[in-house]
């Protein structure tokens, strides 16, 4: 006999299960399941469970708390709130007690007793002051900090289409300024912390990822090196910008340093995320050249002679697209008290709006973090894996044959092929035969086991190693009309990152002192491996010269020899810091770190960079207790920091043998050489580390609860022992130029950053977030034994190399020292300004006519939030700075458009001009560079699960749409002012402001989903 119990309330619905089990079979007529081989009674009794639900919210300001942690007491059971700050979980009965934790906030414990709804106000520990930012071989908490640090957490990025993560940072931090130097898909982002400060030395500042120093020299050939990491997965980003803050990372800090943090696990609970987007770009602004109709007008006007083809082409739109781009993430995360993990796979294909250009992305990452040992012993290991595919078209030859070729000239032929003519080439047909492709792996990895020696000491090993190895395939494919016999050259590259760093931390807390001091050493060792080889000649086939190179017929070593380099560079450093605090409110840090480099000579190979800096929470006195202040801290430091980004080798002697001519290489060891070998360059131990000193006086505020809150910084940044490759007054040397450090010449850069923030909610829900910053930075080259040291160079018919800027002494980095344009003679022709008054115009006459650096950088963002609803809006923005306009100079003048070639209404502007007028490079093309862009704004919308019906499955569902770079106010007339060319750089001296032929920006529109578990 099968018994069922069955209790009155639920007499029905277990009546209908049984019947249910009964006629499908699940139960037999004895109440047995058919595989069951023995007899026994089913006894069904009410489950206990009770669901729990509710919201958690800030007590402070009512405002929702996502991915607040709620955890079954005792177990590992456990769920997050949503994007509303609701949450379910199950709990076995009324005497469950729920835990409910978040970062920042004090933790609570409720019974559940006989509620079915929980709504939790959880009270800040503290406010941003307890905001943890990393600062290099550890934290601290922002109200402990004494340097200039500026902590972006994921909730503040930049949204959109992101390839690297500059541009999450831009306009975040002040006294950073990135720049977007071109609209290509995964584009060279150009960064600097309180502006740059070397010659050839550069000026990006050092990137670490999760304790990682990256080495981006060369990734085989990479656009931006930093197009590998799925911005997803990262945390946040903390920007460390004085010496005091900097001194830690040493030889490598002059330039600042940006940390990246990648997500990490949780603790109790368990989150999988699936998010997609898709994003549809078009050009912002394309150059105004005349239309068909028009250029029939002005070639007859200017005296030209038109040749029509009958054709109405704007080959702009030829060459450009609306592009599309997909960009899909998975996530998932979770763990228990001693386990977490995190791990992400995520795609991005990004078309560009130049046909032809694309640039894929697959990553992959895996974090945990694993206790052992009553929690004495921790072990982090980080893993990340990139894949990248990069098509980039020939963009110059392509956007000079847009802007130039007669619009008459139909773009297709009858049979849909592009026309072809004899006067010159149409730029689809370029389009079709030019190939740039590159495929980079690069993989990163870090080992980081911790050990309690005692409750006060913590030993840490940081064992990290990023390889990448890349090919980039340089094609012009073999053609008759016009007639190009085809060259394919393949560009191999390996490099490789090893890096091992042992530290102690010791940390004490005695009623009023508090003392964390740290001793550590570091060893890394950068290896970069460069081979290339080409062929020319190829036959006309259906098959791509990059897949089968040995159809090439040219073998020859005249034109195809094979040639490469090596380089092996090692970086030993001694670091140590003391963070002191008394009472809470005075503060001192004190760092020191010695470092040795394999690329200076054997009498300067260390350099000791020593920081020191103090702080004072007046906010913390009894006179100021009972003010508006929540926090008030003066701050005060100063720091040395060092530079070796320089080449390899230049310290050691060069010579060159006749058995090989056209290579050199450093001078053996051993001393045994070919027969005819000869030196081209001396040896040079005395070359020393580039030294940046830099003091800051800071001041942080927070008023009203922290609803106002900010920062002002006064920084003066000097540069010494400026490294430069300069051409020897000593006749024994036999290189035609050396390396040297060069006496008494300095450059400057100081200024003043103010941060500001205000920070609104109401209980009805409503918030609003307004902030912004701006920075005030002069920039100075001073003693410099040289009348100009050329950094930027013009390119165009008639152009090639003449000096369009360079290092000014008395003025800034990127200064124009150019012929001043004064206006045209009666004969239409070109006047300069006599300088020096001789009657005659030469290079003895440029002057300084303006930098290409900023002096005032200003960024604005606010969010406007409402229940489920929030507004992100990001403006940012410069001026006092200059461009050259190389596009114009070389393009847009009466002489090009008499000549048959299209131009802008710009080539007119002189209506006395002579056609038989050129146009050197003059102050004539020089521009305002100052722009004010809205670059961000994102619309989004947290959808509760429950009006769907799936909150059983789903915990958060966000959809959003974004727009980026939705217009910019400017005076400039190019495609864009954020712009540099840097490819025009003097024998690796880096230029700055020069806009030439470059990836015009896009305009995008993205529509996102978020689905979280």
């Amino acid at each position: 006999m099968t018994l069922f119990y069955v209790s009155p309330p639920l007499t029905r619905k277990w009546s209908v299960l049984c019947c249910f089990l009964l006629a499908t079979g699940l139960l037999n007529a004895e109440g047995k399941t058919p595989a069951a081989s023995t007899h026994y009674a089913v006894s069904e009794k009410p489950s206990a469970e009770i669901t729990i639900s509710g919201r958690i919210t800030d007590a402070t300001t009512n405002e929702a708390l996502a991915g607040c942690n709620v955890v079954l007491k005792g177990t590992q059971k456990g769920t997050t709130s949503d994007a509303n700050g609701d949450y379910r979980i199950v709990v076995p009965d009324g005497n469950a007690v729920l835990v409910f934790g978040f970062i920042g906030f004090v933790s609570q414990e409720i019974p559940v007793g006989g509620k079915s709804t929980i709504n939790v106000s959880l009270k800040a520990t503290a406010n941003e002051l307890s905001q943890v930012v990393v600062i290099g071989y550890g934290s601290a908490s922002q109200k402990d900090m004494t340097g200039a640090v500026k902590s972006i957490k994921s909730t503040d990025f930049n949204r959109g289409i992101i390839n690297s993560p500059e541009q999450l940072l831009q306009g975040k931090v002040a006294g950073v300024n990135v720049t977007s130097a071109s609209g290509e898909p995964g584009g060279t982002q150009n960064i600097t912390v309180r502006g740059p400060g070397g010659v050839r030395t550069g000026s990006t500042p050092l990137f670490v990822l999760d304790g990682i120093a990256l080495d981006n020299s060369s990734t085989g050939g990479a656009t931006n090196p930093l197009n590998f990491l799925n911005p997803q997965d990262i945390e946040s980003i903390d920007v460390l910008k004085d010496a005091s803050a900097t001194a830690i990372y040493g030889s490598r800090g002059a330039n600042g340093v940006v940390l990246i943090t990648t997500k990490k696990g949780k603790a109790g609970s368990s989150t999988f995320t699936i998010s997609s987007s898709l994003g549809i770009s078009t050009i912002a602004r394309a150059l105004p050249v005349f239309s068909a109709d028009e250029y029939r007008t002005q070639v007859p006007a200017v005296g030209g002679v038109l040749e029509d083809f009958k054709g109405s082409t704007d080959w702009q739109k030829e060459v450009m697209r609306t592009a599309y781009t997909q960009n899909h993430n998975i996530s998932f995360g979770g763990g228990a008290n001693k386990l977490t993990y995190y791990g992400s796979f995520g795609l991005q294909s990004q078309e560009g709006i130049l046909k032809n250009s694309k640039l894929d992305r697959y990553t992959g990452r895996l974090n945990l973090s694993q206790k052992f040992l009553d929690d004495r012993l921790s072990l982090d290991v980080n893993l990340n894996a990139t894949y990248t595919l990069n098509k980039r078209p020939p963009t110059e030859s392509l956007i000079g044959g847009a802007i130039s070729t007669n619009p008459t000239i139909p773009a297709y032929d009858t049979d849909g092929t592009p026309f072809k003519y004899q006067a010159g080439t149409n730029p689809l047909i370029t389009l079709a035969l030019q190939k740039d492709i590159t495929t980079i792996n690069r993989t990163i990895a870090n080992f980081s086991p911790s050990f309690k020696i005692t409750k006060d000491l913590v030993y840490k090993l940081n064992l990290g190693v990023d390889n990448s190895s890349g090919v980039r395939d340089l094609e012009q494919l073999p053609n008759t009309v016009p007639l190009i016999d085809g060259r394919l050259e393949s560009i191999y590259t390996t490099n490789r990152n090893l890096l091992v760093e042992n530290y102690f931390t010791y940390t004490l807390a005695k009623q009023d002192h508090n003392l964390t001091a740290l001793l550590g050493h570091s060893y890394q060792k950068i290896f970069v491996q460069e081979r290339r080889s080409s062929i020319n000649k190829f036959p006309i086939s259906p098959i791509d010269p990059i897949y089968n190179p040995g159809l090439g017929q040219e073998l020859t070593l005249t034109n195809n020899r094979p040639t490469g380099f090596a380089t092996e560079n090692e970086l030993q450093s001694f670091f140590s810091r003391v963070s002191y605090n008394y009472k809470e409110k005075y503060l001192m840090t004190a760092t020191v770190r010695a470092d040795g480099s394999s690329k200076f000579g054997a009498n300067n190979k260390y350099g000791v960079f020593p920081s020191l800096s103090v702080g004072w929470r007046l906010s913390e006195e009894a006179f100021l207790k009972s003010g508006p202040f929540t926090d008030l801290k003066l701050r005060a430091g100063w720091g040395q920091t060092g530079n070796q980004e320089i080449p390899s080798k230049i310290t050691q002697a060069l010579f060159t043998s006749q058995v090989s001519a056209t290579a050199s290489y450093p001078l053996a060891a051993t001393g045994s050489y070919p027969a005819g070998t000869s030196y081209t360059r001396l040896a040079n131990p005395d070359i020393q580390w580039e030294v940046s000193s830099q003091t800051d006086l800071g001041l942080d505020f927070a008023l009203f609860k922290g609803a106002l809150s900010g920062s002002v910084d006064y920084f003066r940044k000097v540069s010494s022992n400026i490294l430069l490759e300069v051409i020897p007054s000593d006749p024994v040397q036999p290189a035609g130029t050396f390396w040297t450090n060069v006496p008494n010449m300095a450059i400057t850069n100081q200024g003043v950053e103010v941060d500001l923030n205000y920070r609104y909610a109401s209980l009805s829900g409503f918030r609003f977030d307004v902030g912004g910053n701006i920075t005030f930075i002069q920039n100075e080259v001073k003693n410099s034994p040289y009348t100009v040291i050329p950094s930027g160079n013009a390119s165009g018919s008639g152009l090639t190399s003449a000096t369009i800027n360079g290092y000014v002494n008395g003025q800034p980095i990127g200064t124009f020292f150019l012929k001043e344009f004064i206006g045209l003679d009666d004969k239409g022709i070109s006047q300069f300004r006599d300088v020096d008054g001789d009657g005659i115009i030469t290079d003895k006459d440029r002057v300084a006519v303006g930098s290409a650096l900023p002096t005032k950088q200003f960024n604005i963002h606010s969010t406007v939030a409402y229940k489920g609803f929030d507004l992100t809006v990001n403006f940012n923005g410069v001026s006092g700075n200059k461009i050259y306009d190389n596009t114009a100079n070389a393009n847009f003048y009466k002489l090009r458009l008499s000549k048959g070639l299209n131009t802008t209404p710009e080539a007119l502007q002189y209506p006395n001009e002579s056609i038989n007028n050129s146009a050197p490079v003059s102050s004539r093309y020089l521009k305002t560079g100052s722009f004010f862009r809205l670059n961000n704004v994102s619309l989004g919308y947290n959808l509760n699960p429950k009006i769907i019906g799936m909150s059983k499955w789903i915990t958060g569902v966000r959809l959003s749409a974004t727009g980026q770079n939705l217009f910019v106010i400017t005076k400039y007339d190019g495609y864009d002012p954020e712009v540099n060319t840097t490819d025009r750089n003097v024998n690796g001296i880096s230029s700055y402001g020069i806009d030439y032929l470059s990836y015009p920006k896009a305009r995008t529109f993205v529509l996102g989903l978020n689905l979280t578990f």
